[in-house]
C-alpha cells in the first residue's frame, strides 16, 4: 500500500512539473505585455550606480515602495557615495533615516560603506557571494543588487516575485516553498536582460496585491506582521528619536520620556547591536 502511495505522489509531482513547463512561454509573454503598458517609474531604476542601487535594496526591505520613494532621494542627496556615508556620524545618518523604520538598516548601511571603503577601494563588489556576507544583506538582496546594478542573471526571490509565481503556478496549493519557486524563477529568467525582467515581475506582483487575495498567504513562510503600536519596534524607534533630540540620557531620564516597561531591555539590545554607547550612567547614539 505504501509503495502505491509513493508512486502516486511522484506521478502527481511530475504532472505539476510538466504542466508548469508548458505554461512558461505564455507566462513570460503575459508578464512582458503587462510591463510594456504598466511600467513603474522609480529613481533607483534610472541609475546603474551600484551604491545607489544597494541603498535602494536595503531601504526596500520590509518597507512599502511609497515610503522609500519619499526617503530615497533625501538619503542619496545627503550621502551620494559610500565615501560620504562612511565618514558621516551615525546620529546624522539616523536623523535622515527617520520615518523609514527598522533603524538597524541604517547602521547596516553605515557598516557596508565602511567595508566598501576599507576593503574594496570604494567600489561595490559585483560578486553575490561577497555581497551576501555584508551587514544587512542576505542572499536575496545580494541577488537583486547583482541583477539591477550589473545586469547579471542572478536568481533571487522577494515579496512581489513570490506573489507572481504562487499566483500563476501554484493556484491550488498552500505551503509553497521558496525552493519550488526559485526553480521556476531560474527557468523563466531572461539571462540577456535580467534587470528588465525582474522589474516586470515586480510590477506585475505589485498589481496583483491590489486585484486578488494576496497569494503570498499560501507561502510556506507567510506570517502576518504584528502591529507596530505597542511593539518593541515602536520602543526602539522612540529611543532613537529621543536621543536624536538629546545628546545623552540616563535610564532615569529615558523613563521620564518613554513610559514603557520594556524600555531597559530595548536599550540594552541597542547597545549590543551597536546603535548606542554607554558611558558611565549615560547613553548616547554611536558615532
Amino acid at each position: 500500500m505504501l509503495q502505491y502511495a509513493y508512486i502516486f505522489t511522484m506521478s502527481t509531482s511530475e504532472t505539476t512539473h510538466t504542466r508548469n513547463n508548458k505554461n512558461i512561454p505564455a507566462f513570460k509573454k503575459n508578464i512582458r505585455n503587462f510591463y510594456r503598458k504598466n511600467k513603474r517609474e522609480m529613481p533607483w531604476r534610472n541609475t546603474h550606480d551600484p551604491y545607489k542601487i544597494l541603498v535602494s535594496e536595503v531601504m526596500l526591505q520590509q518597507t512599502q515602495v511609497s515610503r522609500v520613494l519619499k526617503k530615497y532621494p533625501q538619503f542619496i542627496q545627503a550621502f551620494p557615495s559610500p565615501r560620504v556615508l562612511a565618514k558621516t556620524p551615525l546620529k546624522r545618518i539616523l536623523s535622515v533615516w527617520q520615518g523609514m523604520g527598522y533603524n538597524r538598516r541604517a547602521i547596516a548601511l553605515k557598516k557596508i560603506a565602511d567595508k566598501i571603503m576599507k576593503e574594496y577601494s570604494g567600489v561595490v563588489p559585483n560578486d553575490p557571494v561577497i555581497l551576501e556576507k555584508f551587514p544587512g544583506i542576505g542572499k536575496n538582496t545580494a541577488g537583486a543588487i547583482i541583477a539591477f546594478a550589473f545586469n547579471k542573471p542572478a536568481v533571487f526571490i522577494e515579496t512581489n516575485i513570490r506573489r507572481v509565481f504562487i499566483y500563476h503556478f501554484f493556484k491550488h496549493r498552500s505551503e509553497v516553498s521558496d525552493k519550488e519557486i526559485l526553480t521556476l524563477v531560474e527557468k523563466t529568467l531572461d539571462k540577456k536582460n535580467p534587470r528588465e525582467w525582474y522589474y516586470a515581475l515586480m510590477d506585475y506582483g505589485a498589481m496583483l496585491v491590489r486585484k486578488v487575495t494576496n497569494p503570498n498567504r499560501r507561502s510556506k513562510y507567510y506570517t502576518k506582521q504584528k502591529p507596530f503600536k505597542g511593539s518593541n519596534r515602536e520602543v526602539r524607534g522612540l529611543i532613537i528619536q529621543v536621543l536624536l533630540e538629546n545628546k545623552s540620557l540616563s535610564i532615569k531620564k529615558f523613563k521620564e520620556k518613554i513610559n514603557r516597561p520594556e524600555l531597559p531591555q530595548n536599550i540594552n539590545d541597542l547597545v549590543h547591536e551597536g546603535f548606542l554607547k554607554k558611558r558611565g550612567t549615560l547613553y548616547t547614539l554611536a558615532r
